[in-house]
């Protein structure tokens, strides 16, 4: 198994469904966002670059999306922290994943990357 493949399926339920139907979302998004293990991460690139990448957070145990370019977006949901690069989005993989506001985000990351 492909290490990016590893990422998704050695994760305990409800981490793997979420996981997964992040990628499937994130895909969905924009066809040209690409699915690549990069930094050993699991990494979305638009044009070569780092739109997204997935990740679990150690405290919470949650998944997340970072955003690359993300500390140049305003969004009440996006969370910086001590990042200079990304800001994250939290999923609860115990409720609806908020595919609109992923898609709000997403739009104001993809006018940084034109």
């Amino acid at each position: 198994m492909k290490p990016i493949d590893s990422f998704y399926f050695d994760k305990e339920e409800p981490i793997k469904s979420c996981l997964l139907a992040l990628k499937e979302i994130i895909i969905n998004y924009n066809s040209e966002l690409e699915p690549r293990w990069y930094y050993r991460l699991p990494c979305f690139m638009y044009k070569n670059q780092i739109f997204c990448y997935l990740w679990i957070d150690k405290k919470t145990q949650y998944p997340y999306i970072a955003v690359g370019k993300g500390i140049k977006i305003e969004h009440p949901d996006l969370i910086q922290g001590k990042r200079t690069f990304t800001k994250l989005l939290m999923i609860n993989p115990n409720e609806d994943i908020p595919i609109e506001t992923i898609y709000s985000i997403f739009d104001m990351a993809m006018v940084l990357y034109k």
